[in-house]
C-alpha cells in the first residue's frame, strides 16, 4: 500500500510538472508598445477617439488607394504592393481597430458600423472625398460594406478573398458562440500554434517565411489586441449581404487564389451573382493572401484594373 501511495504521489507530481511545462510553453504576455512601435514604423492619428496607426506614402496629388488587411493582420501585410504602387498612387494603409498597433478601441465597440465610421473619419482627416478601396478577407468585407454605405466616397473596389457571407459558426442575425478554449487567447501565443493557424492562408505553407510569422505574432501580442479580437468575435453579427452587394455601383475587381484554404474560390460566384459591375480574376497557385505570398505574380491584374478608364 505504501508503495502504491508513493507511485500515486509521483504520478501527481509528474502531472503537475507536465501541466506547468505546458502552461509555460503556451503563456505569452503582451509585448511592450514602445518596442513594437520602434520595430514597426507608422504615423498615428486620433480618429473618433481611436488612435490609428497608418502609413501614407506616394504623391498626395495622385489617385488615393486605401488598403484594408484581414483578421489578425496589420498594415505591414501590404508592404510589397505598397512599394510597387507608391510611384503612381497615394497608398494609405492602416491597422484596423482592434488589431496591430492601432490596438483596442477605447469605446469597446467592434461593430462593423463603428469600423466604417473610423474609416470615414480618417478619410476626412486626410482630406480625401473619394478613394479606391482594396480589402482582403475581413478587410474585404469592410471595403464592400463601405462602398454600400458611402457610394459617393468610393471610386473603385478591389476585393481579395472577401468575407461577408454566412459560414459554419457564423450564421446571420446572431453572434457566434465563442469556444471555451478561445477564452485562453489573451494569455497564449506559442509560435507553433500561430503558424498552424496562419498556414491555411498560404497555398504553400512550407514557404511561409519565419519573418512573416514573427510579425503576425508580434501584432497578436501587441497590448490588448488578443482581448480586442475576442470582443470583436463576440460582437460580430452578420446580416444577409445580398441587398447591399446589389446596391454597389463602383467598378469591382475580385481577386481570388485558387488554392485558398480559408475561403474557397467557389465563393466568388456569390459576389458575381449579386454585383453587376464585378469581374473575377482567379490566381492559380496562390492562397488567401496572394499580395503577401506571391506579390509580383498577383499584382498585374490589379495594375491593369487601376489603369483602366475611369468609371
Amino acid at each position: 500500500m505504501a508503495l502504491f501511495k508513493t507511485i500515486l504521489r509521483w504520478a501527481a507530481a509528474l502531472l503537475l510538472l507536465a501541466l506547468a511545462a505546458l502552461a509555460l510553453w503556451l503563456y505569452a504576455p503582451d509585448k511592450p508598445r514602445t518596442a513594437l512601435e520602434a520595430a514597426y514604423p507608422g504615423e498615428y492619428r486620433m480618429v473618433l477617439g481611436q488612435r490609428v496607426r497608418l502609413r501614407d506614402t506616394g504623391p498626395h496629388a495622385a489617385p488615393p488607394l486605401i488598403l484594408l488587411h484581414g483578421f489578425g493582420s496589420s498594415l505591414d501585410t501590404w508592404e510589397p504592393w505598397a512599394k510597387a504602387l507608391t510611384g503612381k498612387y497615394r497608398v494609405i494603409r492602416l491597422d484596423l481597430p482592434g488589431f496591430g498597433l492601432t490596438g483596442p478601441d477605447p469605446t469597446g465597440t467592434y461593430s462593423d458600423e463603428r469600423t466604417l465610421a473610423v474609416l470615414a473619419g480618417l478619410m476626412d482627416q486626410l482630406g480625401l472625398p473619394r478613394a479606391t478601396f482594396i480589402g482582403n478577407s475581413l478587410g474585404g468585407r469592410f471595403a464592400w460594406e463601405f462602398a454600400a454605405a458611402h457610394p459617393e466616397r468610393v471610386n473603385r473596389l478591389v476585393l481579395i478573398s472577401p468575407d461577408g457571407f454566412a459560414s459554419p459558426g457564423f450564421a446571420y442575425g446572431k453572434a457566434p458562440e465563442v469556444p471555451l478554449l478561445l477564452e485562453l487567447m489573451p494569455w497564449v501565443g506559442p509560435r507553433a500554434l500561430i503558424r498552424a493557424n496562419l498556414a491555411p492562408a498560404w497555398a504553400h505553407p512550407d514557404a511561409l517565411p519565419d519573418a512573416v510569422l514573427e510579425r503576425y505574432r508580434d501584432m497578436l501580442l501587441a497590448p490588448g489586441v488578443r482581448r480586442a479580437i475576442l470582443s470583436r468575435t463576440r460582437q460580430t453579427v452578420l446580416a444577409d449581404p445580398a441587398a447591399r452587394l446589389r446596391s454597389i455601383s463602383a467598378p469591382t475587381l475580385i481577386l481570388w487564389g485558387e488554392d485558398d484554404h480559408m475561403i474557397p474560390v467557389r465563393n466568388a460566384q456569390d459576389y458575381l451573382r449579386l454585383m453587376p459591375r464585378a469581374r473575377l480574376v482567379r490566381l492559380p497557385g496562390m492562397g488567401h493572401v496572394p499580395f503577401e505570398e506571391s506579390p509580383d505574380k498577383a499584382l498585374p491584374p490589379l495594375e491593369r484594373f487601376l489603369a483602366s478608364e475611369a468609371p
